[in-house]
């Protein structure tokens, strides 16, 4: 994709990571459009069946959105939300794998995943009302619909530094592991979502998250209901929960 954001595909399971470690992973505008084009490139592909996004080192998960490009105008707090909503709503489920402590918008990118695996002894801190900055509306809103609101009073008004248990404990990381387990943990997940059934994995996250918004429409998820009922897949689940064996789901 670029020298800055790599992408790889193996097993079913994409990997996207932000490869910039002498500027934190921070995301300018080279990489954001890069990030763009790997995630149109996902909703095309039929074999992905979710994507893990990481970062480059064992310092920094990612800083968010490159200072000195937002000063020089290259790129807008509204470009990097579009970026991070192609993101979330992927239609495939997305791990964070946050291999180093996270700063700025980086803990967006996080938040714009389904899942997030962190690293004992790292922290976190959103630091736009040091600099100034009024972080932008569609991103508050998410911090506000994954964390709550109190929690994000604290990272976005008080600009408080989280470390990473109690970032376990309020449930911004799902699980938190060792630098020893990341890869293990990563990737013992990455290969369990990518066994399951396609179609009920994806009918559910859409479900998920309208429920996240404020409501599920009900017509909607009779219609994907109605396409788990009478696909293949369940068929296929049926047999192998019958024949004491591991099932294979095509996503039809």
């Amino acid at each position: 994709m670029s020298e800055t954001i790599q992408y790889e595909l193996n097993d079913s399971v994409g990997r996207l990571t932000i490869a910039y470690a002498a500027r934190h992973n921070s995301l300018g505008a080279e990489e954001l459009d890069a990030i763009e084009r790997v995630l149109e490139l996902i909703s095309e592909d039929p074999e992905i069946r979710v994507l893990v996004v990481t970062g480059e080192g064992e310092k920094t998960f990612c800083a968010g959105a490159a200072i000195e490009d937002l000063n020089k105008g290259r790129i807008t707090p509204e470009r990097f939300q579009q970026v991070m909503h192609r993101l979330a709503v992927l239609p495939i489920p997305t791990i964070a794998r946050v291999n180093g402590s996270v700063f700025g918008g980086g803990t967006e990118l996080a938040l714009s995943c389904d899942l997030r695996i962190g690293l004992e002894g790292t922290r976190l801190r959103v630091p736009a009302a040091a600099l100034g900055l009024c972080y932008p509306p569609a991103g508050i809103a998410r911090f506000v619909e994954k964390l709550g609101a109190n929690t994000a009073r604290r990272m976005l008004v008080m600009s408080e530094t989280f470390f990473a248990e109690e970032l376990h404990r309020i449930g911004f990381y799902d699980h938190l592991v060792s630098a020893n387990s990341l890869d293990e943990r990563t990737e013992e997940l990455a290969l369990h979502v990518a066994s399951l059934a396609p179609l009920a994995v994806k009918a559910m996250k859409e479900l998920v998250q309208q429920a996240e918004s404020g409501g599920i429409e009900i017509s909607r998820a009779n219609e994907l209901a109605r396409v788990c009922d009478e696909s293949d897949d369940l068929q296929e689940g049926f047999a192998a929960q019958r024949e004491k064996r591991a099932p294979r789901f095509l996503g039809h």
